[in-house]
């Protein structure tokens, strides 16, 4: 009988979430303070940020225990399945072996809540009684919207306006765990004023939900601000994923040749990859494939640079794969990807060679959708059909060479509330957009002057 899903016991569940910056083999440049152009330090972060979150982030220690309360609400779904795609191997007719990490069986149906989890609990533990965030798919706002219910904090939501109506429920899901969820620019903010100023019909975009999120936080002395990717203490929650994929393919004694990922501001491309870098600096054969949208390519056309993580450039400044802060993509439906940077430890890996990046476009992400969900049976959210796509080339590169190599990524999440968008996609009406590089030129023209040395 042949084992189409890999599972783990709940006793094998990983009990230290692994911190890739003691093994990195160059570390990027440190994060800079607008104002002083000095590197910041955690009396600049704690407006926003909970002390033990800020010391993660900065962390050099290798491996930092999971609390117990942590660990105690993970084992609602985690440890998450592995699966063998036997069926699409066969389909494709690849000599690989294609494997997928499934996190949508969470609450929340993605990978988010591997780190709303532990950043509503170090918040609560601090007394804070309220975050505020930023979601564009909404996915994060979920995951938050659960983790805060769980931990007792209040939770206010700023939604990628384009996404807020494309996807209501996403918004439903926030409002049954009792979030706020406004639809981002708003005129609740300065940052979203200031947008709607100068356009009214703004679809919004990560980084304008971003300025919204953090002035909210900053203004208010019972609230915190909480990222869903991009820092670094956030792809050392997600870890967890790829630390489990690890110990599945040990039982199954198989050892990847290719680990994939969407990327958008990097954490679930992270959290698969990150667990397994160690490996490839001993010399193994391990590639790592980023995938993004073209009509977002952060990775595959934009410049590594100081920049703003947000629009009104609120944030500090952090060396990244950038398209410049003012960078606003289109429309796309896969919403978690519509983000101008990328995460500094992601993009100095990939400036190193270390990361490839890829990028397509809507159309034929989403007939490598269809065809896994026919095959497989689970309908994929917009993000993570990116990195089945990149599956679908790497094992018909395969077929082509002959070789039998391992193909491993992960479907971060289900596909359930974006159906929307599937029924454009097989109406025909999805258009291939790709970012003109002269309107990339131009929103670069406004990064910062800072030494990325």
């Amino acid at each position: 009988m042949i084992t189409k899903k890999v599972n783990l016991d709940e006793r094998e569940l990983p009990k230290a979430w692994y911190n890739i910056m003691p093994d990195m083999p160059v570390m990027p440049g440190p994060t800079i303070h607008p104002g002083t152009g000095q590197p910041i330090g955690p009396d600049d972060l704690a407006p926003i940020f909970p002390m033990r979150l800020i010391e993660q982030e900065v962390s050099q220690e290798r491996w930092i225990d999971i609390p117990e309360e942590i660990l105690d609400i993970y084992r609602l779904w985690r440890p998450t399945p592995l699966y063998r795609a036997y069926h699409l191997e066969e389909v494709l007719g690849t000599p690989a072996k294609i494997y997928y990490k499934y996190e949508g069986v969470s609450p929340a149906g993605s990978h988010k809540p591997n780190t709303s989890i532990a950043q509503a609990y170090y918040n609560q533990k601090e007394g804070v009684k309220r975050l505020a965030t930023e979601t564009g798919a909404g996915q994060w706002g979920s995951a938050l919207s659960l983790a805060c219910k769980l931990f007792g904090l209040e939770c206010t939501v700023y939604m990628v306006k384009v996404s807020y109506h494309q996807k209501p429920y996403r918004r439903s899901m926030m409002q049954v765990w009792g979030s706020e969820v406004i639809p981002s620019p708003s005129d609740r903010t300065n940052a979203g004023r200031g947008i709607l100023s100068r356009d009214p019909d703004s679809p919004g975009s990560l980084g304008i939900a971003i300025s919204e999120a953090v002035e909210d936080a900053a203004t208010r002395e019972d609230t915190k601000y909480s990222l869903g990717s991009v820092l670094n203490h956030v792809l050392l929650h997600q870890s967890i994923i790829g630390l489990e994929v690890k110990e599945q393919l040990r039982k199954v004694g198989d050892k990847p040749s290719v680990l994939i990922g969407s990327c958008g501001g990097g954490s679930n491309f992270a959290g698969l990859a990150f667990p397994f870098m160690p490996e490839k600096a001993a010399g193994e054969d391990i590639r790592f494939v980023a995938v993004e949208p073209t009509s977002c390519p952060t990775l595959t056309k934009g410049v590594y640079a100081y920049d703003f993580g947000d629009t009104a450039q609120m944030t500090p400044l952090m060396p990244m794969y950038t398209l410049g802060h003012d960078f606003v993509p289109p429309g796309i439906h896969a919403g978690g990807l519509r983000y101008h940077a990328d995460s500094p430890l992601v993009s100095i890996l990939h400036r190193e060679g270390i990361v490839e990046a890829v990028a397509y476009t809507q159309n034929p992400v989403f007939q490598a959708a269809v065809t896994f969900a026919q095959v497989e049976g689970i309908i994929p959210a917009p993000e993570s059909a990116h990195a089945i796509k990149a599956a679908f080339d790497e094992a018909l590169r395969c077929k082509e060479t002959g070789k039998e190599e391992v193909i491993v990524f992960n479907l971060s999440g289900h596909g359930h509330f974006d159906m929307a968008a599937y029924d454009a996609f097989l109406a025909g009406e999805l258009e291939d957009y790709t970012y003109p590089q002269e309107k990339i030129a131009e929103s670069l023209k406004k990064l910062p002057k800072v030494d990325i040395g």
